[in-house]
């Protein structure tokens, strides 16, 4: 069930844009598609000069991670726990530091409050931008990886 909209060629990135900030994550919206609308929110912004698009988008990216977040333990694969209680080595996209996507949604967090505070210098929110939108996609990797291999 895809919930981000999509940007036919007809369409301006603008529209896409105002589209993907009109865009509602339902309550029932589980990790893997909020993590999808993470990366959406992520990679319109890294793209966005507008300061106000740029706030509006954080406070999307904002919301999505935080319902991201309440899902982080209900939503956690219980093989990934056992290898990790057993400390069996896995082959994850995230460092062994970060294999707790609660840590990760919390750094995700205060960049983009960072950001969206738009107190940095340009060239110091531009870099952080980046490193936010790299954080995320890292993120969605590994929710996606937690799911496939719970059901392996």
């Amino acid at each position: 069930m895809a919930i981000i909209p999509t940007l036919p060629t007809s369409q301006s990135a603008d529209s896409f844009t105002h589209q993907l900030l009109a865009l509602s994550l339902p309550a029932t919206a589980d990790s893997l598609q909020i993590a999808d609308a993470c990366t959406a929110f992520a990679s319109v912004l890294v793209e966005t000069d507008d300061a106000e698009t740029r706030r509006a988008l954080c406070g999307r990216l904002l919301d999505a991670l935080g319902q991201l977040h309440s899902l982080c333990d209900s939503d956690l694969s219980p093989y990934l726990v056992k290898q990790l209680l057993e400390g069996e080595k896995i082959d994850s996209c995230a460092p062994d530091c970060w294999q707790n996507a609660a840590t990760q949604v919390e750094y995700a967090q205060a960049l983009t409050q960072a950001i969206q505070g738009a107190t940095l210098s340009a060239s110091v929110e531009k870099t952080l931008t980046g490193l936010l939108h790299d954080m995320v996609w890292l993120l969605a990797e590994f929710v996606k990886e937690s799911s496939v291999t719970q059901a392996a």
